[in-house]
């Protein structure tokens, strides 16, 4: 019985290391390939905001939530950024057929996020985003310490709290 109990231990310890299950680690941004609206690439793994929370938000031009969460955000924004400092990262998961309508999209919004193309979904795997909206929030350190899938009205003011927790050192 104690062997078996051992066992399990420690295989249950080896699979946490293995996928980043220990309570003293947090996940970081991915390194992931994507594109700017100039189809320059960018490295995801790189996104920082000098030390201030960043929201990162995987929408599509199709997806009605999407942009009304990003519109909603938009709105609010520069207060935002004067009150956290946050910075609002927008990642399109349009593909290749599609992308070329997020660019319009986003200069007729007026909207003052980085958008990023991901046309090849390599991010969105990598976050492991399956449905659109989806919300990330990253503490100054880079590690995502807050996620949300789909978007109603007024989950903006629960995510602006928590940017706020952030942005005055607290944990969320």
């Amino acid at each position: 019985m104690k062997k078996n109990l051992f066992t399990f231990i420690g295989l249950f310890a080896m699979v946490a290391i293995l996928f980043g299950f220990d309570s003293d680690s947090k996940r970081k941004i991915p390194a992931a390939t994507v594109k700017t609206l100039d189809l320059k690439t960018f490295d995801t793994s790189t996104i920082s905001n000098d030390g201030k929370p960043i929201v990162i938000s995987f929408w599509a031009t199709w997806c009605s939530p999407c942009k009304k969460e990003l519109n909603a955000i938009a709105e609010v924004y520069e207060d935002w950024q004067d009150e956290t400092g946050v910075k609002v990262v927008a990642i399109s998961i349009d593909d290749a057929r599609n992308m070329n309508k997020v660019r319009p999209y986003v200069d007729g919004q007026g909207w003052e996020y980085d958008v990023y193309l991901d046309p090849n979904a390599d991010f969105k795997r990598a976050m492991n985003v399956n449905n659109v909206p989806h919300t990330f929030l990253v503490d100054g350190n880079g590690h995502i310490v807050w996620q949300h899938n789909s978007y109603s009205p007024g989950d903006e003011e629960e995510l602006y709290e928590l940017v706020k927790k952030l942005s005055e050192g607290k944990d969320i």
